[in-house]
């Protein structure tokens, strides 16, 4: 068994950022030991901001986004075009869309996919909600932009027929060949996506 050479603070502050997503325990500790190091430009700061963010960040009770406003400051902002929404995962994959600034539209979080070997059904994600917010009506596209899995899959074809009967255009992400992508490099999958996706030029 191997000694124990720091204190249990220390040892706290690793188990939990050991949990952190691409942080594993040895990761964790590097982490740990650069923040002890520079206590006062990192550490000290950090447990600030982790204490402000725990007290005000909330879940938008519209649209699923973490914000430190309930409705957050993407469902308020009057700049954007309120007709279409674009369906997420999660809130990570709303700020990657973020980034490409392609739209300026608004969003919906499900909160993940429809797993039934997970045990994760319609009633654990937030498709309620999103039915709920077409029909109260000036929705004219819903766009899903969920991860080309088969339980991504799974859920774009069930929120469809959630959707079925309401007047609006539902599309989804086109899947297929990434820019500056080879397709020598390409799994057989995205190529077949990307040839039944062709485009006319």
């Amino acid at each position: 068994m191997a000694k124990r050479v720091t204190g249990p603070e220390i040892e706290k502050l690793i188990q939990l950022l050991a949990k952190v997503p691409g942080l594993g325990p040895r990761s964790a500790r590097r982490a740990a030991l650069h923040l002890i190091k520079k206590k006062d430009q990192l550490l000290g700061p950090l447990s600030h901001a982790m204490g402000d963010a725990y007290d005000k960040v909330k879940i938008c009770s519209r649209c699923g986004n973490v914000d430190t406003a309930d409705p957050c400051t993407v469902c308020t902002d009057e700049r954007r075009d309120q007709s279409v929404i674009i369906v997420v995962e999660d809130v990570s994959d709303l700020w990657a869309l973020e980034r490409s600034g392609a739209m300026n539209t608004v969003y919906h979080v499900l909160g993940g996919v429809l797993s039934p070997l997970d045990g994760v059904g319609p009633d654990d994600l937030n498709i309620r909600g999103l039915t709920a917010r077409v029909s109260e009506g000036g929705v004219r596209e819903i766009i899903i932009a969920v991860n080309a899995t088969v339980e991504g899959q799974t859920t774009a074809h069930y929120i469809t027929d959630q959707l079925a009967g309401l007047e609006i255009k539902i599309t989804r992400l086109a899947h297929g060949v990434p820019v500056g992508g080879e397709l020598d490099y390409l799994d057989e999958g995205t190529l077949a996506a990307a040839l039944r996706a062709r485009t006319a030029i």
